[in-house]
């Protein structure tokens, strides 16, 4: 996939990939877009422009890694992004799903044993992805700025960040979203209403892919970020 840049108008990047909406969100940037230039769009927003980039890119783009540009990037940039997206999680996507689930459930046939597994996999998704978003708020965010603080006077170097182009091997949230979204395809019987059975799935899947690419800065942005500067410490 091509990669995006400062020149291009945003309007037509998000057209072609409307999934980026909730992204620029995160950064204060609304629909209306007219034909202004992403670079126009952060300058208007006080934004910094490469970080605005790597973010759509990491996004869009399986293999970017852009690790020399990521060194320069300051650890609060990254946690104030990771920080809107648990946000939105919990404000929007997360409600939008349980609604769309709890109304399907309801109107589907008692019957249907599948039901009971569909409403227990969401409650232990929507209880981890939870316990995830409060320990980063209150442990793991604030434990990064702290050291962050402290390796200040240290001159870090592009030498002294290794970051890592390795995915985490497993994360159980996206593993409990993908079995949810197995069961539903896989397995449903009886009868349902199968335009609620479709705005689930959909929700599940964009929630999914939005995760796996929250991870993707989680755990190969911040966390050996985070490691160098424990180094530093040492």
């Amino acid at each position: 996939m091509a990669l995006v840049y400062s020149n291009m108008q945003m309007s037509e990047v998000v057209e072609e990939h409307p999934s980026l909406i909730p992204v620029i969100n995160r950064f204060g940037i609304r629909l209306g877009l007219g034909d202004k230039q992403i670079g126009t769009i952060c300058d208007e927003h006080a934004l910094d422009t490469n970080f605005v980039l790597t973010v759509i890119n990491t996004f869009l783009n399986e293999e970017y890694f852009p690790e020399k540009k990521l060194q320069t990037f300051h650890t609060s940039q990254i946690i104030d992004y990771l920080t809107q997206t648990n946000q939105y999680y919990l404000r929007y996507q997360l409600p939008n799903i349980e609604r769309h689930l709890g109304v399907f459930l309801s109107m589907s046939t008692p019957a249907n044993h599948t039901l009971g597994a569909i409403g227990k996999f969401f409650s232990s998704f929507k209880e981890q992805l939870t316990a995830r978003i409060e320990q980063d708020e209150k442990v793991w965010f604030p434990y990064c700025l702290e050291l962050k603080k402290q390796v200040h006077a240290y001159p870090a170097s592009a030498e002294v960040l290794h970051l890592s182009n390795k995915e985490k091997e497993e994360d159980p949230i996206e593993a409990l979203l993908y079995d949810l979204k197995g069961i539903m395809i896989k397995h449903l019987s009886g009868q349902y209403d199968e335009n609620l059975c479709y705005a689930v799935i959909f929700g599940i899947n964009s929630l999914e892919k939005d995760i796996k690419q929250h991870n993707r800065i989680r755990y190969r942005i911040l966390t050996p970020m985070v490691s160098a500067m424990e180094k530093l410490c040492e």
